[in-house]
């Protein structure tokens, strides 16, 4: 680039050669910094401004390379300040706006953003209505059918877990012996209550052991741990339900615990997205607050009263407050440990056969933990029934 490609000719809208001047510097010779004045002709000293346009996006020389002329040449030659009475300066940014492609993106502000539910409302609640109905018509009508409800859930929710654990991690779980073993968990907690839980429980663990001795002994022990985890995680917890089932007023204990795990969930959610500032456990779940679970113990307690008090026999309000209390805290737990297995597998949700909650076990999420805590409370409360 020579000396004399700096010019402008008076009234120019762009880049040009000037109308006359000084012949071109040798070639090599670094160009003299420009200060917003050229040398116009003959006498030296003699100045004039130089015309600043907005940039049309090029230049418009074409008698020369455009390839030689660089944005920090082009900036170079800019005057100071704005370029119309009426315009502000600019601020430099460091970077540019959120939601820009890029230096050369569009610099207008972000909106900002409506909280999101962050789930398919109508399709949720359509789903959890038509859950609620088949649910309280099991246990009213015929109790017997809802230990059915309570089998069907536990395969289910084995095959999603054993499902996702061979896709995101290639642990082969056994399912067979799994589902064999958990529905037989179920019905013999029902049956012979807590003892024959315990024994369906050790012959599902000896089932997964010689099931998995059929294939390559490879990760034989990786398969038959996540086997056994897999069923004290879905089944034998589960089996509590069965257990609370088994009394005489057994309905109403069952719609009691999952009124109160349903409410605690809801007040969490709630309160959390209307009031939600800081994280309960960022690393784990970050959509969780401190504000979301006060509202998940307020609720529950709430609920736990009002249950305790018309539901349960010889159940007393301040009993009501304590279950609460335990519901909201092992509910949130609960949902904090698949938290932890859906991040370690790296997946949002363990399936889609529920619209608007992803699979079953994420509704079995706080359910599980909490069914023995309910249990063992209505022990220590009203007895076994």
């Amino acid at each position: 680039m020579n000396e004399s490609s700096w010019g402008a000719p008076p009234g120019a809208g762009h880049w040009g050669p000037p109308d006359h001047g000084p012949a071109s510097a040798p070639s090599g010779a670094a160009p003299p910094a420009v200060t917003g004045y050229a040398h116009d002709g003959g006498a030296v000293g003699q100045t004039r401004p130089l015309p600043v346009v907005p940039d049309a996006g090029g230049y418009q020389d074409d008698s020369r390379d455009h390839r030689d002329i660089r944005d920090d040449d082009r900036g170079a030659t800019r005057l100071s300040g704005p370029l119309f009475r009426d315009e502000k300066p600019q601020e430099p940014m460091a970077t540019p706006f959120p939601g820009s492609p890029g230096p050369t993106g569009s610099q207008d502000p972000e909106k900002p953003k409506k909280k999101s539910a962050g789930r398919n409302l109508p399709a949720a609640i359509g789903v959890g209505v038509g859950l609620g109905a088949v649910i309280v018509a099991s246990l009213f009508v015929y109790k017997h059918v809802f230990i059915g409800v309570i089998a069907v859930a536990v395969v289910v929710g084995l095959w999603e877990l054993t499902s996702r654990l061979t896709e995101r991690k290639d642990i082969r779980a056994p399912l067979v012996p799994l589902a064999v073993g958990g529905t037989a968990m179920v019905i013999a907690g029902y049956v012979r209550g807590a003892e024959g839980a315990w024994v369906a429980m050790a012959l599902t663990t000896l089932a997964v052991l010689v099931w998995r001795m059929t294939g390559k002994p490879e990760n034989y022990l990786r398969d038959v741990t996540a086997g056994v985890f897999a069923a004290f995680y879905v089944p034998f917890l589960a089996t509590f339900v069965a257990l609370m089932l088994a009394a005489d007023d057994g309905p109403q204990r069952v719609l009691t615990f999952l009124l109160l795990t349903v409410v605690s969930d809801t007040g969490a959610y709630a309160v959390g997205w209307r009031f939600g500032t800081h994280k309960l456990a960022p690393r784990i779940s970050p959509g969780k607050t401190r504000e979301g679970l006060v509202g998940a113990v307020l609720f529950a307690m709430a609920a736990g009263a009002l249950c305790m008090e018309f539901l349960i026999t010889d159940g007393a309000w301040w009993q009501g407050l304590l279950l609460g209390l335990a519901v909201a805290t092992s509910a949130t737990l609960g949902d904090l440990g698949e938290s932890m297995i859906k991040r370690d597998l790296g997946i949002k949700d363990m399936g889609t056969l529920l619209p608007g909650h992803g699979g079953i076990m994420d509704r079995l999420d706080s359910l599980l933990p909490t069914a023995p805590v309910v249990w063992l409370l209505f022990v220590i409360f009203v007895g076994s029934g």
